[in-house]
């Protein structure tokens, strides 16, 4: 695949952004707890985001049958959230693919992945198209594979692998579909990539917590305390990660989430890291302050 881009326009890219930012949201939201979270939080977060469009992301564990079954599922839990949170009434959700990229210059066709090229060659050249990917990354490969001249037009937030430190990247969303992760490591879109284990992990918080400071924050306090409460049996001396609120936190305020550019790691046939210095750069997360990010979160639900 062609890079489009510059160096220099890369990193220009990659630099903090200004102003109120443009996004989609791609997202397994029924595969965990934490993609509700993020999804109100984007929505809460108005002073600096205005989300355009949702897009059901595939996943395939014990709570779907497969990849179609996971991606429809989460499709009807994001269209719950719209009937509890009114931020979220007018903004359009998408189906996105029912199977994985069968081989690495192959895209899946759904409505996610043509919508998502449609928007992001809508946009202008001053105003890029973030997209933040908190599941299997497979409608965002698409989109690119399907219309690479989109990588001139969007920079992609993606919650995936674990920390370049961490013994292997055999992490959920980025395991479940190699030829989807590998196009957007390879591809040269301007990258910001989020770690779960050894950085997103901070992001750990208490039924205790989620208690005192969300369930009675109305219909959608209480939703995210019945997520909560559900996720497991016991919850004494436990606490649980709510990993894909890094991925706004990134966007409401950088200080929070201390990152640095590096070149784009390779991902090897076992899920390991390796680095060539040769390759073009990404924005890498290496830190999260879990204190702020909750705070900001807990204060937007009041």
């Amino acid at each position: 695949m062609v890079n489009f881009l510059s160096q220099e326009k890369l990193l220009k890219r990659l630099e903090k952004p200004q102003g109120k930012i443009r996004m989609v949201l791609d997202t397994d939201t029924f595969n965990e707890i934490d993609d509700q979270f993020a999804v109100v939080y984007a929505l809460k977060s108005k002073e600096r985001l205005q989300v355009e469009a949702f897009y059901a992301a595939p996943f395939f564990n014990e709570l779907s049958t497969g990849p179609a079954d996971g991606m429809e599922k989460s499709f009807l839990e994001l269209k719950k959230i719209a009937s509890i949170v009114p931020e979220m009434a007018n903004t359009p959700i998408y189906r996105g693919s029912e199977k994985y990229l069968p081989g690495p210059d192959t895209p899946v066709e759904s409505e996610a992945a043509r919508n998502l090229v449609e928007r992001a060659m809508a946009s202008e050249e001053d105003d890029p198209l973030y997209v933040v990917a908190i599941g299997a990354i497979t409608n965002v490969a698409s989109a690119i594979l399907m219309e690479p001249r989109i990588i001139e037009k969007i920079v992609v937030v993606w919650l995936g692998g674990h920390a370049l430190h961490w013994s292997d990247t055999k992490e959920f969303n980025l395991f479940q579909d190699l030829h989807a992760s590998r196009t957007v490591l390879n591809c040269g879109v301007p990258l910001v990539l989020i770690p779960c284990m050894g950085v997103a992990s901070h992001l750990q918080t208490t039924l205790s917590e989620i208690k005192d400071y969300v369930k009675d924050r109305g219909k959608v306090g209480e939703y995210l305390y019945e997520t909560y409460l559900n996720c497991m049996k016991e919850h004494y001396a436990k606490s649980r990660v709510i990993w894909d609120i890094a991925t706004i936190a990134y966007l409401v305020e950088q200080n929070w989430t201390p990152n640095e550019l590096v070149h784009s790691p390779i991902v090897s046939e076992d899920f390991r890291w390796s680095v060539d210095a040769s390759r073009h750069f990404i924005r890498y997360v290496h830190y999260i302050d879990r204190d702020k990010v909750f705070e900001d979160l807990f204060i937007k639900l009041t």
